[in-house]
């Protein structure tokens, strides 16, 4: 059986153009945190799993930025989704 401060965390993240910085737009653990998982898998988005970083974004209200101290770790998630989606966007091109 888990422990309430063993379950599984989640945190959503959305940035539009004209934002100061990405908001939390979603949170929840147990569950809800599952339903997040699942809902991002299904449109495509890719999931980081950080637990140190879902922690000190747990603490954002829903609907707030993200705080200054946060900008260089959600910077860098960002550019690793970035990567990755650039890696799966690129043809493969075959050597003959």
């Amino acid at each position: 059986m888990m422990t309430p401060d063993k379950r599984r965390t989640a945190i959503a993240l959305a940035y539009q153009t004209g934002d100061t910085a990405p908001r939390v737009v979603a949170k929840g653990r147990g569950l809800i945190a599952q339903a997040i998982i699942e809902r991002a898998r299904e449109h495509g988005v890719f999931v980081h799993e950080s637990e140190d970083l879902v922690a000190m974004l747990m603490q954002v209200e829903l609907d707030e930025n993200i705080p200054p101290h946060l900008y260089l770790a959600v910077a860098e998630l960002l550019a690793w989704l970035y990567r990755l989606e650039r890696e799966e966007s690129t043809p493969i091109s075959s050597v003959t």
